[in-house]
């Protein structure tokens, strides 16, 4: 824990800030979007903003590794899951499901 850090604050910087891919990915499930548009919508749904370099690093992360794909769109890219995305997030929510009814 970080000095004078409420263990209630860790647990929210934990699950919010240190696994952006699950909100990317959770989003992206209900349409594709533009990188700005994800961060916009995290703050929107999730309360909670991301900066753009930490955005931009987790999407190409997510691409390089084949969970979302990117095409581009007016020389934007705009972002889709991917099949192997979604597998990956169902697998996510099982765990997070079996883990909240502990």
């Amino acid at each position: 824990m970080k000095k004078g850090e409420r263990p209630s604050e860790r647990v929210k910087r934990k699950l919010l800030v240190e696994n952006l891919w699950y909100y990317m990915l959770r989003l992206l499930t209900k349409k594709p979007m533009y990188g700005f548009e994800i961060r916009e919508k995290i703050d929107a749904s999730f309360g909670f903003w991301i900066g753009n370099v930490t955005a931009y690093k987790v999407l190409y992360d997510l691409e390089r590794d084949g969970y979302v794909k990117a095409e581009s769109v007016s020389y934007k890219k705009h972002y889709s899951i991917t099949a192997k995305g979604r597998k990956e997030l169902g697998l996510a929510n099982t765990f997070l499901k079996k883990f909240m009814r502990q």
